[in-house]
């Protein structure tokens, strides 16, 4: 059979299939193959994998689960008892409740003489390997109203907190596959190792790239287990890179499109001046490949454009054509922009909001009226929050944006008809009426300020540069991840410099 792992790098769009998709899947290729072919190619891809990432293992310790999870670990177990290690099983299972295929797999690991043990072995070390195959996705969303048992959570904090190298089977035990949240009382209590692996049987998860699903997971890996290709049947893409677009050597500024970034609250009015984030906008859009960057700074906010890129073209806003540009408004905005954004949503061509707009825009039942109508005639619209905005915007907690972060970028993209980029972990690009996108770029050394209002800059330039609303917003966080990922060990991230900063 040919090899059908790999690694899931950021380069090219793949296919998510949340838990009932996976579950069909699963059932009809089940249907189609001889009795336990799905689990026993689960636990010889899963002793493989164990194998190339601890090569010098000694010793194994596998914890497995009640279900076909744990019959997937057993069926692993046996593969690396074979190959020579020391394998330690702890099985929490109730044999008489055991699905047909996990209980055939206990069978053989018992005919085997695999060695089941309540505690780990005292013997692990960091060339080891530990393999969590306790739940996978057995665990859907309201399956757990309780924490799990106090052994269980015991046992999880051992694999996650030991010396050996962790690869989790499907998923990390307790992670949501639909949304990367935990499930009460399965969130690790240490905090995150970065030596982890996870193994995606079948399908890759929405949850595994988004919200706590990254840290979780670690590096990802996934074994089709020899199943055909699913595409029809996604749940979401994972965002891969875009083909910058051919620049004809017959061409002007004009044919880059036109930007113009209104923001940037001037210090007179409250004493609290942010014409910093309109710039940080607007230059990135300069970077990003606009042909023409405006820049309208609010409030009176004085003349600073020139003191750090001279080719911004500084505007008053009255003096916009909002219908013949792509205006990124709300960076830096603060109280003033409310001022503005009546007119800016009735005549903007194509409007990207950000920051205090959609801070204004969530606290004023009009302006969210104005916002939807936009929907209705040829206006575009694309919503870059961060998880506070848009639990301000759909009147909900924060903590409820987070727990599904696609449910509620889909909502938002229903509710304006507009295109919304939920940033956070695994940023989530949603549509009017098609599949999310998960981004795969980025890292935690986004979380300083302005690098927000860089990727509004981003978005806008690309929307102006020709892309579509939807690929110009995939395109621009998968850009601005890509930035941070690539960016000198070395040296700290800052937006100003995130703005200018080209791929090399």
């Amino acid at each position: 059979m040919m090899a059908r792992m790999q690694c899931i790098l950021p380069d090219r769009p793949r296919p998510l299939h949340g838990l009932a998709a996976t579950r069909a899947i699963e059932q009809e290729a089940a249907a189609d193959l001889p009795p336990q072919t799905l689990m026993r190619r689960a636990g010889l891809a899963t002793a493989r994998l164990a194998r190339a990432l601890a090569p010098h293992a000694r010793t194994a310790w596998v914890v497995c689960g009640p279900g076909n999870n744990g019959g997937d670990g057993l069926e692993a177990a046996m593969h690396l008892r074979h190959a020579g290690l020391l394998v330690s099983v702890t099985w929490l299972g109730t044999e008489a409740r055991l699905p047909p295929d996990a209980h055939q797999a206990l069978q053989r690991a018992r005919a085997a003489g695999l060695v089941f043990a309540e505690q780990p072995p005292e013997a692990l070390t960091a060339a080891d390997i530990g393999i969590d195959a306790l739940v996978g996705i057995g665990l859907a969303p309201g399956d757990a109203p309780r924490p799990p048992p106090p052994r269980w959570r015991a046992l999880l904090q051992q694999l996650r907190e030991g010396p050996a190298c962790l690869l989790s089977v499907d998923l990390p035990s307790g992670l949501q596959c639909d949304t990367g949240a935990w499930a009460p009382g399965f969130a690790p209590a240490e905090g995150l190792r970065a030596d982890c692996h996870t193994l995606a049987l079948l399908t890759l998860k929405p949850g595994l790239f988004t919200a706590e699903g990254r840290d979780a997971a670690g590096t990802v890996w996934l074994d089709t287990l020899g199943i055909a290709n699913q595409d029809a049947r996604a749940s979401a893409w994972l965002c891969g890179p875009s083909a910058p677009a051919p620049r004809r050597h017959a061409s002007h500024k004009g044919s880059f499109g036109d930007v113009a970034v209104i923001g940037g609250e001037g210090l007179a009015r409250r004493g609290m001046g942010m014409e910093g984030a309109a710039l940080l906008a607007a230059g990135a859009a300069l970077h990003a490949g606009a042909g023409r960057v405006l820049l309208a700074l609010l409030d009176g906010a004085p003349p600073a454009a020139a003191l750090w890129a001279p080719e911004l073209m500084q505007r008053h806003v009255k003096a916009l054509e909002l219908q013949a540009l792509t205006v990124v408004c709300g960076c830096g905005g603060g109280e003033a922009v409310a001022d503005v954004l009546p007119a800016v949503l009735a005549r903007a061509a194509r409007l990207v909001l950000d920051a205090d707009a959609l801070n204004a825009i969530a606290g004023n039942a009009a302006l969210q009226s104005a916002l939807a109508a936009r929907a209705t005639g040829q206006w575009g619209t694309i919503l870059t929050p961060h998880p506070l905005e848009a639990a301000r915007l759909l009147g909900v907690s924060a903590q409820a944006v987070q727990a599904d972060r696609l449910a509620a970028a889909h909502s938002l993209a229903e509710r304006f008809g507009c295109i919304c980029v939920l940033k956070g972990s695994g940023t989530v690009v949603a549509g009017p009426g098609r599949l999310p996108s998960i981004n795969p770029t980025g890292n935690a050394r986004l979380a300083t300020a302005g690098t927000g209002d860089v990727l509004a800059g981003m978005v806008g330039a690309r929307w102006a540069a020709g892309d579509g609303a939807y690929a110009a917003a995939c395109s621009a966080v998968f850009q601005h991840g890509q930035l941070a990922d690539h960016w000198p060990a070395d040296r700290p991230l800052v937006a100003s410099g995130l703005a200018s900063k080209k791929i090399e």
